[in-house]
């Protein structure tokens, strides 16, 4: 199913249909304020694996999910003062940050080195999702099997077909993905330089 939501200012009525997909433990595509995403509840163990599958990644590779702030990353993350501060300093932004996890993130994301990567995109759409639901939701890119991002939504949606339960129609996005930063133990290091500014970080 594809569901136009305004970027802008989204529709109510319509979050909180995308919300029900979500608690029934549906898998959605939608946008941020780099690519679209694929995702579902970060407290939904069975929607979590339905992602690893459809990505057709391996249960070792991490999965990133959404905050919708500081206050928020905090729940899921042990954030020193430096992180906090480089943090609320970028975000709302196209950033992934990689942080030491706390116990709230389920076992099935978190890598060996017990680490998480968290987004707090400035896009609408997302945060009134997450504001709705309660919970984070998982954030993978929506990419088929070469790699190549979908920047188009009636594309993604003629891709997967029924394998995602709803995809939301947000309108364009930048189609460059996050920069990845690791904050761990106060020592940034740029993993993935992307639509996100690593000066700071050099």
């Amino acid at each position: 199913m594809l569901l136009p939501i305004n970027p802008i200012n989204p529709e109510f009525r319509k979050i909180a249909q995308v919300v029900e997909v979500l608690k029934r433990g549906g898998i959605i595509a939608y946008p941020t304020d780099t690519i679209y995403g694929i995702g579902c509840d970060i407290m939904n163990k069975k929607a979590i694996q339905k992602v690893y599958r459809l990505k057709q990644m391996e249960s070792t590779q991490p999965l990133s999910f959404i905050c919708s702030d500081l206050q928020n990353i905090s729940d899921y993350a042990k954030v020193s003062n430096y992180a906090y501060k480089t943090m609320k300093r970028l975000l709302p932004g196209p950033y992934t940050f990689i942080l030491e996890a706390s116990k709230l993130v389920p076992k099935i994301m978190i890598t060996k080195r017990k680490t998480a990567g968290i987004r707090v995109p400035e896009h609408a759409i997302c945060m009134e999702i997450i504001k709705e639901l309660g919970n984070p939701i998982i954030s993978t890119s929506a990419a088929d099997l070469n790699g190549n991002e979908f920047d188009d939504p009636s594309l993604l949606h003629d891709y997967y077909k029924n394998q995602i339960d709803l995809v939301i129609d947000g309108g364009p996005v930048s189609g460059r993905a996050s920069s990845v930063v690791s904050l761990i133990d106060d020592e940034p290091e740029v993993l993935r330089e992307g639509a996100g500014d690593v000066s700071l970080f050099e």
